[in-house]
């Protein structure tokens, strides 16, 4: 899967980053290379919490059956 990252270079010379499709992950760093690690490391962890509570609330529900999909 490829997401799409927004850095932004700040007036102190950090980086902020965030993940458009992922709505409320964002990330910083002192560097660029920091900031990227820091975002992969958001969208995986914010995929993981969204899959767990994605799960929770379908297995809930009577008659539904999940199936994992690769994309």
């Amino acid at each position: 899967m490829k997401l799409e990252v927004v850095l932004e270079e700040e007036e102190d010379g950090t980086y902020s980053v965030h993940c458009p499709a992922l709505r409320g992950c964002h990330s910083q760093g002192a560097t660029r290379e920091e900031a990227l690690k820091n975002i992969h490391e958001a969208i995986e962890i914010y995929l993981e919490v969204a899959h767990e509570k994605t799960r929770k609330l379908v297995h809930q529900q009577p008659k539904t059956t999940v199936i994992d999909l690769a994309v």
